[in-house]
């Protein structure tokens, strides 16, 4: 998808054409990945734009290169700068803000829209699994004791933004069956379960 949006270069005339070949040569060439991070507001994890061009970008160069391609994210939110791996960074941000109870409690405080931020957090960090790798796996296992596998946390982001809520127990199932991680035959069984709770509740079918 990378590489399809974009391998087109301009001409005198302004007018974009395809070249693919031109775009795939110069991949070849490419070391390493960088990213710089200017705002407090917002992470790696924040938006979907950054695994989407920064993962785009180190998925792109691995499949022409073959090898995996360093990705380093310079933090340029606290004043002196601070160089990270993408790994690293993305854990950090696991930590500090999706895992961290003053985070998430914050963004709870505005009901659905909270809870939705909360699934798309996941939802982005997925997508580092898919671009590029680099997602630890206790992530994920962090995210479902957290937001899914814990009965009254489940309950109330249900009671919150039902959609929301079945949308990321769906997606931390798919992350176990992309291999991003491997939960135990107990943990998944009980995300299952999880999610089919929370599949009924949306079909209104739940019993209270």
């Amino acid at each position: 998808a990378y590489e399809a949006r974009k391998s087109f270069a301009y001409g005198m005339n302004g007018k974009p054409v395809k070249q693919a070949a031109m775009l795939q040569q110069a991949l070849k060439n490419v070391e390493m990945a960088y990213q710089n991070l200017e705002s407090v507001e917002l992470g790696v994890t924040s938006v979907d734009h950054y695994f989407d061009t920064l993962g785009g970008i180190a998925r792109a160069v691995k499949r022409q290169r073959g090898i995996d391609t360093p990705v380093y994210i310079s933090d340029q939110t606290r004043g002196a700068g601070k160089i990270r791996t993408l790994r690293d960074q993305i854990a950090l941000e696991s930590r500090s803000r999706q895992l961290n109870p003053k985070f998430y409690e914050g963004l709870l405080k505005h009901g659905a829209e909270g809870v939705r931020q909360i699934e798309s957090y996941v939802t982005n960090t997925m997508g580092w699994s898919a671009t590029a790798e680099a997602v630890d796996p206790w992530v994920y296992q962090r995210l479902s004791e957290t937001f899914v596998l814990d009965d009254a946390m489940r309950k109330r982001l249900a009671a919150l933004n039902p959609q929301a809520s079945a949308r990321m127990a769906n997606r931390l199932i798919e992350a176990s069956e992309r291999n991003y991680w491997s939960p135990d035959a107990a943990t998944l069984a009980a995300l299952q379960g999880a999610a089919d709770e929370l599949e009924d509740r949306l079909e209104g079918i739940a019993a209270e």
